[in-house]
């Protein structure tokens, strides 16, 4: 079964073709970080526009990669939320539009959850899937959630973000520290230049699978004025970038290492509780070294995560999620609406 996926919940224009929910055919992405840079995060108005010019050429070309017709397809899937609404009506309205002139079946998908199934797509067909049930971690710019995922289509939402998700955290950070946007990439590579880390304040939030990450990003703001990094790094001054880089960096490396560690001491301590059978990463920041190091050291049980091309926003993933919402029955109608807020499980 050969799905088409259309993906254009945020900032990302992408189209696929996956074959059984697990094979990549074609997976084309067209990123828009080098337009919102400059304003250091997303302007909707501007990722809206873009996804209109984007949109046809990207699905074309996802089609000719993979030498077939629409007549080809046995289905379209298409992410209707959680998203920026205008962002998302570009790709739901192509998809009625495709389905509509073809008569081919559409199915709406969540976006989160077509971040867990990222792990459903294999390479080369030599990994097995993913044992169920399993808790899967969503971290990106927008969402923080820990989910219980027993089978296909059965997702329960154990906990989630009280404040700014992980990735606006980095992000945020980042600015904080001058390191610019994406603030992820940006931070680890920082990172890497730290003789060693400042040790940042925890929230645990005891006794619930929430997170909160404010309190760490007010406390960097307050180590980097204490510095004298803040405010001049908003200003893109390269002076104090250079007489400041370690303690940048030990700022930088401090802060992915308090992050991992709330996300995967929350993540463990749900999946022995729910007795699960695997961890599954998801979502932009999943592509972070240092969350993924974490958790090899600390996992008493199985753990996978994507490839870094698939932590971000793609089409492969929503196709693969709407692979098996199809074989459930899932068929979404011409009403098929965004919802930005839409929620897992």
């Amino acid at each position: 079964m050969r799905i088409l996926g259309i993906e254009t919940s945020c900032d990302e224009t992408s189209a696929a073709v996956v074959k059984d929910g697990e094979k990549v055919l074609s997976n084309l992405i067209a990123s828009q970080v080098e337009l919102h840079a400059r304003y250091g995060g997303i302007v909707p108005e501007i990722a809206s526009r873009q996804h209109l010019l984007q949109i046809v050429p990207i699905v074309e070309g996802a089609l000719s990669q993979t030498g077939l017709g629409l007549s080809d397809l046995d289905a379209i899937a298409v992410t209707m939320g959680p998203g920026l609404a205008g962002s998302l009506l570009v790709g739901v309205n192509v998809a009625k539009a495709i389905a509509l002139a073809t008569g081919l079946p559409l199915v709406g998908v969540n976006h989160l959850e077509g971040h867990v199934y990222a792990n459903w797509l294999l390479e080369n067909g030599e990994d097995k899937q993913p044992e169920l049930p399993a808790v899967a971690l969503i971290a990106s710019g927008g969402h923080t959630d820990l989910v219980l995922m027993k089978d296909h289509g059965d997702f329960t939402l154990l906990g989630r973000t009280r404040d700014d998700a992980a990735g606006e955290a980095f992000d945020k950070v980042a600015r904080i520290l001058g390191l610019g946007y994406p603030g992820g990439p940006a931070i680890q590579k920082a990172a890497l230049q730290a003789s060693k880390p400042y040790h940042l304040p925890r929230a645990w939030l005891k006794g619930s699978d929430d997170f909160s990450f404010s309190g760490i990003k007010t406390a960097v703001l307050h180590l980097a004025k204490d510095l004298g990094i803040y405010p001049a790094s908003l200003h893109g001054d390269d002076t104090v970038k250079e007489e400041l880089a370690e303690p940048i960096a030990q700022i930088s490396a401090g802060f992915q290492i308090a992050v991992a560690d709330v996300l995967v001491t929350k993540t463990l301590e749900a999946a022995q509780r729910c007795g699960a059978r695997e961890v599954l990463l998801a979502g932009g920041v999943a592509a972070n070294s240092c969350l993924r190091q974490t958790l090899a050291e600390r996992s008493p049980i199985p753990f996978r995560y994507p490839k870094p091309i698939l932590c971000t926003d793609n089409a492969a993933m929503i196709a693969a999620c709407g692979y098996y919402r199809y074989r459930l029955g899932a068929r979404s109608g011409w009403d098929l609406d965004v919802v930005p807020n839409l929620r897992v499980g």
